[in-house]
């Protein structure tokens, strides 16, 4: 009769013992650093080259020159008839330098030179702000440098929404398109935007390519255009450094 030596691996108390063992050292070995780079984002309104455009909204109808249900009248209103600016009965005040209404886009009121927190937010007759509501739609110039003129990363496209009664917030929901990679590489962004804020947070939802199953956050910071390369519009330049896990 012929013997067969048995392994001292093939026990079922030393196979646990390995598989233990195994599972003990992966947990010791330290995570992974969280991928972490920047963007600047360039959103204009307004001007010869326009990277955004609100398209709803009391401003937005202003923006683009018109005032929902109205008709055109001429300079001269008809006997006994009083011209109403816009829907809610207050002017907006415009920025005299690109005709943009001030509280439109992520800069708020600051677009007439001073800090949104000196300024009264235009408010309407039921004391919400004359741009809440208003659905900007961006196709934003993403580069690597706070520059216009740096190298372009590609493009954040997407909407961001005046959702605060008070105009002091911006809901942002956007993908950024990154040129140059192999696959569709895209990040997606939704969150909150406090206009006039040191920092703001977003998170990032999702992104495909070499960003597929990517999660985590972004912080964006708004900063003053370097004026090196001019716009004729109404810029707005946010620092967005994103922190990613998968």
């Amino acid at each position: 009769m012929m013997m067969i030596k048995q392994s001292p691996f093939s026990s079922p108390l030393t196979a646990i013992f390995l598989l233990t063992l195994a599972v003990f050292a992966v947990a010791l070995e330290p995570p992974p650093e969280d991928p972490i780079f920047e963007l600047y984002m360039h959103d204009i309104l307004g001007g010869s080259s326009p990277t955004a455009r609100p398209i709803t909204g009391l401003l937005g109808n202003i923006y683009n020159g018109q005032v929902p249900f109205a008709k055109q009248i001429g300079f001269t209103p008809p006997e006994n008839g009083i011209a109403i600016p816009n829907a809610n009965g207050a002017l907006p005040t415009v920025n005299g330098i690109n005709g943009v209404p001030l509280g439109t886009g992520l800069s708020g009121t600051a677009y007439s030179g001073q800090n949104l927190n000196g300024i009264q937010t235009q408010l309407g007759p039921d004391g919400l702000s004359l741009g809440f509501g208003t659905i900007t739609v961006i196709d934003d110039i993403l580069t690597s440098g706070p520059d216009l003129g740096s190298q372009p990363l590609g493009k954040a496209q997407g909407v961001y929404v005046a959702s605060s009664g008070d105009g002091s917030t911006q809901m942002m929901a956007f993908t950024a398109m990154l040129e140059g990679g192999e696959y569709n590489d895209n990040l997606n962004f939704y969150g909150i935007y406090r206009i006039g804020s040191a920092m703001s947070h977003l998170s990032v939802t999702g992104g495909t390519g070499r960003f597929k199953n990517a999660c985590g956050f972004a912080e964006v910071r708004p900063l003053i255009p370097s004026g090196q390369h001019q716009v004729d519009g109404a810029e707005s330049l946010l620092r967005i450094i994103v922190h990613l896990k998968y």
